[in-house]
């Protein structure tokens, strides 16, 4: 369905450190940097068919975290989404809502752990085991 997730930053080089370490665990590359037309860096990391960016604010105003907005990231393993949530917080992030495992509702047991980007972005990591 989603071609694409941009997220705007206010610190590239952070993102950067953050996000190559983070989508690392996941199997991803290093982001491609980029520079568009009005001089935004932006990074681009393509794995899986899809990609995942970071802008600079395109409008010159600071970048800020959407209230309500959550990015999840699909991992192959409970012990995936707790090195996600393990290396997010070793970069900079910070673990929020419950403690990353498993949570059991309406669709069944999911392996879950919620963080916070150096932006304040809230970001998941979820694992749903075959049935």
């Amino acid at each position: 369905m989603f071609s694409h997730v941009m997220l705007g930053t206010n610190d590239i080089e952070r993102s950067k450190r953050f996000y190559d370490a983070v989508l690392g665990v996941l199997g991803a590359g290093e982001a491609v940097a980029n520079t568009n037309t009005t001089g935004q860096r932006r990074l681009f990391y393509r794995h899986g068919g899809v990609t995942f960016c970071l802008t600079e604010p395109i409008d010159g105003q600071p970048a800020t975290a959407g209230n309500g907005s959550t990015i999840g990231f699909r991992c192959s393993s409970p012990e995936q989404v707790q090195r996600f949530h393990d290396v997010a917080v070793a970069h900079g992030g910070a673990s929020i809502e419950e403690p990353p495992g498993p949570r059991t509702g309406p669709s069944g047991v999911l392996h879950l752990a919620y963080v916070r980007d150096p932006d304040g972005h809230k970001l998941c990591a979820l694992h749903r085991p075959a049935s």
